[in-house]
């Protein structure tokens, strides 16, 4: 299965990429500079920094071949290296190395780096949910590799967002129900939610874009054997039994099943992972559970990729992007709706 794309990335997407190195598995662009969120103009979408994940199976080559193309993007960790740097990438954080707030045609960019093997990981296990929460909404992409096990755990990263979903919601609920709490998976737990990024952002995502959360996940949800799908009414009933929950917990990717095992077992007892999940799915609090156990995995990646991105992304730099994601906060804060509005 070929995960669902936007197919009119434009000759001004492939005018950036050209400005890197080819050698990319993946390559996608994400955020409120693609796509238009709720509350913001035209206008301010232009203005918006584009965001930028690309994928590469050497990153050793492609830092060097970048070093050479485009040396100014690097703070001072470019006098380390193609291969310390590919180190810091691959061994701290979330393993993705950005480089922030360079201009391109017109346009300020920011794009991380991430290994192909460290990406698959991420999208089957949820190691830490950093690129693999960003692919569970809809992102433009503009370079899929022949990779088959790339392209697997792609599908299955969706697949995991919707069981995941599934356990936090009640029985019966609506499409845009579903694809908000998609959204707000990768967002659970991770620090910036509390200063530094505006707080109706997962409400912003979703409304003006449900047409492209469809075309993401229709597919999956009429496959879905756990749920009843009125894709005509935009409503959805899945299995709330302890049957089925168990059965969506055994689904899980093994990151989280692991967070949740840590979460209800008690130290010393080692119980069997199936025996734990299986006393969840019992358990009236299922739901709440899930959501712990995602928190734990987004904090400490949020926290660690932070820090290292003031060393990949340099002082000034990372002064000048945090002040501006508080000024989207600010603006954010002012225009939240009523709750008239929202219903």
């Amino acid at each position: 299965m070929t995960l669902p794309a936007l197919q009119n990335t434009g000759v001004f997407y492939r005018r950036i990429l050209s400005q890197f190195p080819q050698d990319i598995s993946l390559a996608f662009a994400y955020g409120s500079g693609v796509f238009k969120q709720q509350g913001t103009s035209q206008g301010q979408m232009e203005k918006n920094m584009l965001d930028f994940v690309f994928a590469v199976d050497d990153p050793v080559t492609w830092h060097t071949m970048n070093l050479l193309q485009n040396r100014k993007h690097y703070s001072i960790l470019k006098l380390v290296g193609p291969t310390k740097i590919s180190s810091i990438q691959n061994d701290h954080g979330a393993s993705v190395y950005y480089n922030t707030l360079v201009p391109v045609d017109g346009r300020l960019i920011k794009y991380g780096v991430i290994s192909t093997d460290s990406l698959i990981d991420d999208l089957m296990h949820w190691k830490t949910m950093y690129v693999a929460g960003r692919l569970h909404k809809p992102v433009k992409m503009l370079v899929q590799s022949e990779n088959g096990k790339l392209r697997a755990a792609l599908v299955s990263n969706l697949k995991s967002a919707v069981t995941a979903s599934f356990l936090m919601l009640p029985e019966s609920f609506t499409e845009e129900d579903l694809f908000l709490q998609i959204a707000g998976l990768s967002y659970a737990g991770d620090f910036r939610m509390v200063i530094g990024e505006d707080k109706s952002k997962v409400v912003n995502i979703v409304r003006d874009n449900i047409q492209h959360f469809r075309i993401l996940y229709s597919n999956i949800l009429r496959d879905c054997s756990q749920v009843v799908y009125k894709p005509a009414q935009g409503q959805l009933e899945v299995d709330k039994s302890p049957e089925g929950q168990f059965i969506q917990l055994l689904a899980l990717p093994r990151t989280l099943q692991q967070r949740i095992t840590k979460l209800v077992d008690p130290p010393g007892k080692n119980r069997d992972v199936e025996e734990i999940l299986l006393q969840v799915a019992q358990d009236p609090d299922c739901g709440a559970v899930v959501q712990q156990g995602i928190s734990s995995i987004v904090k400490s990646s949020s926290i660690t990729q932070s820090i290292k991105g003031i060393a990949t992304a340099g002082l000034w730099k990372s002064v000048s992007y945090s002040s501006k994601k508080l000024m989207k906060m600010w603006k954010g804060w002012r225009r939240k709706p009523s709750v008239s509005q929202l219903s």
